[in-house]
């Protein structure tokens, strides 16, 4: 077996090569996070009237509401909508190819005829540990 001296040109090629393999472990370990820099953003906003039978611009029972949402941790986002005291607790998926047919939630149920409620709505996506939580926006429903 014959060992050979490097020469200056193997040696700068060599560290030039670890440098740049070095440099791309930051990006390699963010590869899979949406946005690339390792940081998420998640918001969700306040309800967003739909249908205001009443007209007065607030949410009430029975009114249709959707969200505006924003995230860079997921394609595939979920709003879950729960409403204390009153049995509302429902899902959809935001998302293009989703199977609700819309984004709209109708607050009202068959549990919940009637009255005013405390909800929260829930940004969140679904993970191998089940729904994670991205954001959230609570809000008051009138009778």
């Amino acid at each position: 077996m014959r060992i050979t001296k490097p020469t200056p040109a193997h040696a700068l090629l060599t560290i030039a090569a670890l440098a740049l393999s070095l440099a791309l472990i930051p990006a390699a370990l963010a590869k899979g996070k949406p946005g690339g820099s390792g940081s998420v953003s998640s918001t969700i906003s306040a309800p967003v009237m739909v249908a205001d039978a009443n007209g007065d611009g607030l949410p009430n029972w029975n009114d249709t509401v959707t969200f505006n949402v924003s995230t860079t941790a997921t394609a595939q986002p979920y709003v879950h909508v729960t409403c204390s005291g009153v049995a509302y607790d429902s899902w959809r998926g935001f998302f293009a190819g989703s199977l609700d047919s819309n984004w709209n939630f109708v607050l009202s149920s068959g549990g919940w005829t009637a009255g005013a409620a405390d909800c929260t709505a829930s940004l969140g996506m679904y993970t191998k540990q089940g729904f994670k939580q991205l954001s959230s926006a609570s809000f008051h429903v009138d009778a």
